[in-house]
């Protein structure tokens, strides 16, 4: 994934550590105390997922996309609140979302839009003529902020708890690319479009999860259209599914 999203959630966590670090001293007239290794508390819990993306609603004809290289990285802070002494809690997050899809047909996002202010999806070698491509791809990177309803058979040891949880989050676009790979006089290179191509700035959807200790299964519905009214592939109102597993490390 990209190095950019990586560095902007080291950001995020680097200001939880700097307000949930311990600063006090204890002073001894012992001896010499060692050097004393401040480590940040971070209250809450960081959840890592990997999904499989799918397409849903009308999808234009040409967004054909493979199945492992369509995939979905995720990773959320969440920080727990119990609600009184029940097994329930609320856990509210901030993370990244790292999507990626892979169009198995050479098929790319065209790098400008037609008269009518949409972007079509044209054959890769229409972009870059004369070459032979290996695979094209359309990247979008969120920030994004769940926010969920958890049950714990055992909260007050949720590392050997089954649990389920309904959600929903919101997120924005911060990043979003196609890239092409492809062969020219016997040479691999790349080419990176970064702009919109009609996408939505905003996203919003809902999910679910189901686990034991600390690995789950889940399931995300994106409830919002990928492109723009108007300005996504013609005559598409597509929408996304993203299946897979999660760890939380408690």
């Amino acid at each position: 994934m990209a190095l950019r999203s990586v560095l902007l959630f080291s950001f995020i966590l680097a200001g939880i550590a700097g307000f949930s670090q311990d600063s006090t001293v204890v002073k001894t007239t012992a001896a010499p105390a060692k050097k004393k290794t401040f480590r940040p508390d971070i209250p809450g819990s960081i959840l890592v997922e990997l999904g499989i993306n799918f397409k849903n609603g009308v999808v234009p004809p040409d967004f054909k996309v493979g199945f492992w290289g369509s995939r979905t990285l995720n990773i959320y802070y969440q920080y727990p609140i119990r609600l009184f002494k029940s097994n329930f809690s609320i856990n509210p997050g901030i993370g990244l979302s790292m999507e990626r899809w892979k169009l198995t047909n050479e098929y790319t996002l065209a790098p400008k839009p037609l008269a009518d202010g949409t972007y079509p999806l044209v054959p890769a070698t229409d972009v870059i003529p004369g070459v032979e491509i290996k695979r094209s791809q359309l990247v979008n990177n969120y920030l994004e902020m769940p926010i969920e309803l958890r049950f714990d058979t055992n909260p007050e040891d949720i590392a050997r708890s089954v649990n389920v949880a309904i959600g929903g989050r919101i997120g924005w676009l911060y990043d979003s690319f196609t890239k092409l790979d492809y062969s020219e006089a016997s040479e691999n290179k790349s080419l990176k479009e970064k702009q919109l191509h009609g996408m939505s700035t905003y996203r919003y959807g809902m999910y679910g999860r189901v686990g034991v200790a600390g690995f789950s299964i889940f399931c995300y519905y994106n409830i919002s259209p990928m492109f723009q009214d108007g300005k996504g592939p013609i005559q598409t109102q597509m929408n996304s599914v993203t299946l897979g597993i999660s760890v939380n490390g408690f």
